[in-house]
């Protein structure tokens, strides 16, 4: 926590401080995040000023990428609502008007626009994930077995006929209709597995090691390395509405990984034990019930959930109840490599509460290294557009 240390004891803090079609679930269930407080909405918890925008030590190297992310963002932003209740449509007019054609300092540029606010105790939790990179092929060729689904056409939301009337709130739950006519719940990846769509759902690709490609799922996209050495890129297109379920927990607790084995509780000791053991490996995979189905991507970065492509070391998962989407955050975390700027671009099944974060770190060996290894606390300063904390009343 380099960048901010001491900065915060220099002020007197005054005042008051999961989607199923979102981006899968980054938990492998061998990181503790905490639990989520028991507030709905960012604007429902307490809200703190923080530091003083003009002491914040924003960087170029870290603001002007952080510049970019936010451009990228404004075109969305500026005609949807924010869940968090933090912000409105009009709030982002200045800062987004200014970002259009600003040429000057990148850091000058979030100390004119913005101000800090700390939610709840600012204490933060942050996770990583990455673009994973695999072997695919888009025809079934020897070695190229594993089918890489698009988005079925049955797949739909509906209620189940045992559902009361005055039960349905909130969204229907995912499934099909079955030959009876009766909405059930999809296929779960076990049945997936064992062929459940074949020849009914369209492929668009076919991996080579259905243990990478399970990882690849729960990152929600990636890149496929063609036999002939082009790249596909694909990302998360729905999920089959089935329960997303953290492998590495029962992995530990059944003594396969941890203390007292050879595979640390990391994904790299997961992936390491299911090579190690192809008998169980589908068994152990299954648990998690959840299957996610892809589309091609033409971008130059994987889509985030807001539609704009994330790139490294400055787009950011969050919990668009506590941070609106296209937030710049800074990040002061124990883990230093994850301190700065950050812009709130997407979103995850396991990110949820205040100042709970997924930092993206793009795709090949070091992104994959360090977004295995993060897990790391600190702290957590929201940048918003200046006159929110007024309007606020804080």
């Amino acid at each position: 926590m380099q960048r901010l240390a001491g900065l915060v004891a220099a002020f007197a803090l005054a005042g008051c401080a999961a989607n199923p079609d979102a981006r899968p679930p980054e938990d492998l269930g061998v990181v503790e995040a905490p639990e989520p407080a028991p507030v709905d909405t960012a604007s429902a918890a307490t809200l703190m000023p923080g530091p003083d925008i003009e002491t914040m030590p924003f960087v170029g190297f870290d603001a002007a990428p952080a510049l970019e992310a936010f451009k990228r963002s404004c075109d969305k932003i500026l005609f949807r609502d924010d869940t968090s209740g933090l912000t409105r449509r009009v709030d982002w007019q200045a800062p987004c008007g200014a970002a259009v054609n600003w040429s000057g300092d990148a850091g000058e540029f979030f100390r004119s626009q913005f101000e800090t606010v700390i939610v709840g105790d600012g204490t933060a939790f942050a996770t990583g994930y990455y673009e994973p990179e695999i072997l695919g092929s888009r025809t079934r060729q020897p070695s190229y077995e594993v089918p890489v689904y698009a988005l079925p056409d049955d797949l739909e939301r509906a209620w189940p006929d045992d559902v009361s009337e005055d039960e349905r709130t909130g969204r229907p739950p995912l499934g099909r209709y079955n030959e009876a006519g009766e909405f059930v719940r999809y296929f779960e990846r076990s049945e997936i597995v064992a062929g459940a769509l074949d020849g009914k759902v369209p492929v668009i690709a076919w991996a080579a090691d259905p243990v990478e490609f399970f990882f690849l799922q729960i990152q929600g996209s990636g890149l496929l390395r063609l036999p002939d050495g082009d790249v596909m890129r694909i990302g998360y297109a729905g999920q089959n509405g089935r329960e997303y379920v953290a492998i590495g927990r029962p992995m530990r607790e059944q003594g396969l990984i941890g203390e007292g084995t050879e595979y640390p509780t990391s994904m790299q000791g997961l992936m390491a034990w299911l090579r190690a053991n192809p008998e169980r490996a589908d068994e152990i995979m299954n648990l998690n019930k959840s299957w996610i189905f892809f589309r091609e991507l033409d971008t130059d970065g994987p889509l985030g959930s807001l539609e704009v492509p994330v790139y490294a070391r400055d787009s950011v998962a969050v919990d668009p109840k506590f941070v609106p989407y296209g937030a710049p955050v800074w990040l002061d975390m124990e883990a230093n490599v994850a301190d700065g700027l950050w812009i709130a671009q997407d979103t995850g099944g396991a990110i949820r509460g205040a100042n709970r974060f997924d930092t993206f770190w793009g795709n090949g060996a070091d992104a994959r290294e360090i977004a295995g290894a993060m897990s790391s606390s600190g702290k957590a300063y929201l940048l918003l557009p200046k006159g929110t904390r007024a309007r606020l009343k804080q």
